[in-house]
């Protein structure tokens, strides 16, 4: 569709990134976040500096194949042209699914309802193609033991423990994680995570401690008493951020 659009018009756009490159999605002072490659091929395209607004961010090394941003942007080419020119100046490690309009009281981050992760472990040594998007895992992991371990961390609980944020809380700690599976095929194990919200490597914190826990440093025990008292221990790892990628945005 074509014609004159306003200059307050909002694009809402989904995007795939490789995140090895990167240091994260959230702008950096090295310029070298998602966010700034993002902008820097909007304002050639727009002729004028603009912001956009992400759902939120994803650390240094984690991956995406349902990131989500909007910006305001004057247009009168029709949203097809104006995502194939985003594209045309952005690296192969970053691709626009899609672009279309969106009212103005959409926000990506405001207005999202959950989030969906997908985390990949490689039990043993990954091959040189999938090291780079998962965790290679070495001690022998006890399924049984994860799998009873996961049922605990499912529904509404205090999640303190299992973030990396620092200093006092600002905010409600507490998070409904509505579906946590653990899927094996082989070698290869994938955690599914759905949530209202995460806090601070909230996914990754509860990967950690489900591999704890299946090499027997944890128990459901002390998943339990972490859910509890919010402390965090020593025990409880942040998987490391090769392993993590945001499927999904839920509005």
């Amino acid at each position: 569709m074509t014609g004159t659009v306003p200059a307050s018009t909002r694009w809402k756009v989904v995007c795939a990134y490789d995140g090895t490159p990167f240091h994260g999605w959230q702008s950096q002072p090295t310029g070298n976040a998602i966010q700034d490659v993002i902008e820097r091929q909007l304002a050639k395209v727009v002729h004028q500096p603009l912001r956009v607004h992400g759902s939120g961010r994803t650390d240094s090394g984690v991956h995406a194949l349902g990131q989500v941003f909007h910006f305001d942007a004057p247009w009168s080419h029709g949203a097809d042209k104006l995502r194939l020119a985003l594209q045309a100046g952005l690296p192969r490690s970053i691709q626009l699914k899609s672009l279309r309009r969106a009212p103005a009281t959409f926000h990506a981050r405001f207005s999202a309802r959950g989030k969906i992760y997908r985390y990949q472990i490689v039990c043993g040594d990954a091959d040189p193609f999938t090291a780079p998007f998962s965790w290679s895992v070495r001690a022998p992991l006890d399924w049984d033991r994860m799998q009873a371990a996961a049922e605990l961390l499912r529904g509404t609980h205090d999640f303190w423990a299992f973030s990396a944020e620092n200093g006092t809380r600002r905010e409600s700690t507490i998070r409904t994680l509505k579906r946590l599976v653990l899927h094996r095929s082989g070698r290869r194990i994938r955690l599914t995570l759905e949530a209202d919200g995460f806090l601070f490597k909230m996914a990754r914190g509860l990967t950690g401690a489900l591999v704890a826990v299946g090499s027997g440093k944890l128990d459901s025990c002390d998943i339990a008493e972490l859910l509890r008292t919010g402390r965090r221990i020593p025990e409880v790892q942040t998987a490391p951020p090769e392993g993590l990628f945001l499927v999904r945005v839920i509005y």
